[in-house]
């Protein structure tokens, strides 16, 4: 094998980062993405890495089944076990996206699923966006705990305080199913606030700051 064969899909990844970056939703070091490349392989950014200087050759070209390094100048993103589950259950699935969104990680520290509104919405993302219980960050009981919610109707999913994980057919539908994401979160929240039995007891100022930045 020869870096010119991931030569593209390291390019399209390095560009994604960016504009996730510049959304806000990779934030810091926080966030990762994984490309299908074929049966066997994927591509998923390294860990620990600015996205801003990130070059393509650090992207990571990882083995699915048993996440062995294939290709690559750095340690793949410690999520790397998340996505490779998430694409090997869902074969028609390219591409797994994992961020940190403000609105839509709000919304895992409630524990709950969230229901998506709207028959386009629930086309790209399902009829909710199923939360999975709490386990830290890149280990094996987060790997676990999110086999165990992922369905073949589902393309969104809340991690208990933490983020959200969307698979797409391309990264631009990626893209596109976490900005879903961040509306579908405001309009929840915003409702939630609203329906709220004290919401008559906050003052209208505090309700209305509230209700601007959702």
């Amino acid at each position: 094998m020869t870096g010119l064969r991931f030569e593209a899909v390291r390019a399209s990844i390095v560009a994604a980062s960016v504009r996730l970056a510049d959304l806000g939703f990779f934030a810091g070091i926080g966030g990762n993405l994984a490309v299908r490349i074929d049966t066997e392989l994927m591509a998923v950014t390294p860990s620990a890495s600015d996205y801003y200087s990130m070059k393509n050759e650090d992207i990571c070209i990882v083995r699915m089944r048993d996440l062995k390094l294939v290709e690559g100048t750095k340690q793949p993103t410690t999520e790397s076990g998340m996505h490779a589950a998430f694409l090997t259950c869902r074969p028609d699935l390219q591409v797994s996206l994992h961020t940190h969104q403000p609105l839509a990680s709000a919304v895992t520290l409630l524990g709950i699923d969230m229901p998506v509104e709207g028959a386009e919405s629930r086309a790209s993302l399902g009829s909710a966006l199923r939360i999975v219980s709490y386990a830290p960050s890149g280990t094996s009981f987060l790997v676990s705990a999110f086999k165990k919610k992922l369905r073949k109707d589902t393309n969104g999913y809340l991690l208990r305080n933490h983020g959200i994980v969307c698979g797409a057919k391309s990264i631009d539908e990626a893209i596109a199913n976490v900005l879903l994401a961040e509306e579908q979160s405001a309009y929840f929240l915003r409702s939630r606030i609203k329906n709220n039995p004290n919401f008559s007891e906050i003052s209208p100022l505090v309700m209305q700051q509230a209700l601007s930045i959702l």
